[in-house]
């Protein structure tokens, strides 16, 4: 009976073993989300800049736009902001959701690496990331002119992702392509 013991501890390592390995060519940007082809969640939230100013989804209805989910203690979000830049420069609406954050910090964060967004929604505690089912930052939602979410990527927008996961539902919705330049 003690022998047999010594092999459940050595069985439960090659179990977990395995299935580790078979979540391997899983990747993490393609995370599922069971919004897309969903309303975007009904929210009213302090804005970033003005904590008197509540926003709501319905200042962004009947408008396709970019939600972006950022914070200054993102270190992803510093590579994402000038892909942001580009893109609000070419006319794409982009929405903040600062996630997580301190009001302070990411105002000078925007003062300082320019302010891609429309404006900004306050989710100091996380709530409307929860509704949203955020994992972290950075994040951006395509929500269509009803407000339906049409297309989610985790992780920075970029020149490539925005031609690869992007530009043509954005053409589809708007008629219109943004490019990103080669530095994005």
């Amino acid at each position: 009976m003690n022998r047999l013991a010594l092999f459940i501890p050595l069985s439960l390592f090659a179990v977990l073993t395995l299935i580790l390995l078979l979540g391997l060519d899983k990747d993490p940007t393609e995370l599922p989300s069971a919004l897309v082809g969903e309303p975007f969640p009904a929210f009213a939230m302090p804005s970033l800049q003005d904590p008197e100013s509540l926003v709501t989804q319905q200042d962004f209805a009947d408008q396709v736009v970019l939600v972006n989910v950022w914070a200054t203690w993102c270190f992803a979000c510093r590579i994402e902001h000038p892909s942001l830049n580009a893109l609000a420069e070419q006319g794409v609406k982009i929405i903040g959701l600062n996630y997580k954050d301190q009001r302070k910090a990411a105002q000078l964060w925007l003062l300082e690496r320019g302010n891609p967004y429309s404006f900004n929604i306050y989710d100091e505690l996380g709530s409307l990331g929860i509704d949203l089912g955020v994992y972290g930052a950075p994040e951006t939602y395509l929500v269509d002119a009803q407000g339906i979410i049409r297309h989610r990527r985790v992780g920075v927008v970029d020149k490539r992702v925005w031609e690869a996961e992007f530009a043509a539902l954005y053409q589809e919705l708007t008629g219109t392509t943004p490019v990103l330049g080669a530095t994005q």
